[in-house]
């Protein structure tokens, strides 16, 4: 689940930066960017709550 939603994230960061005209490679950087923060915080908020 955590994985889908980091996909969903990095998805849409991407997008959103591809649409302010920056370049391809630079979109995907932001957006790999935009997937490691989000796992990483939806790992420690699993782990905090116990479900991890």
């Amino acid at each position: 689940m955590a994985v889908l939603f980091s996909l969903v994230v990095a998805l849409v960061a991407g997008i959103l930066k591809a649409g302010t005209g920056v370049g391809f490679a630079d979109a995907v950087l932001y957006g790999g960017t935009a997937f490691a923060t989000s796992m990483g915080l939806c790992l420690l908020v699993l782990s905090a709550v116990g479900q991890l």
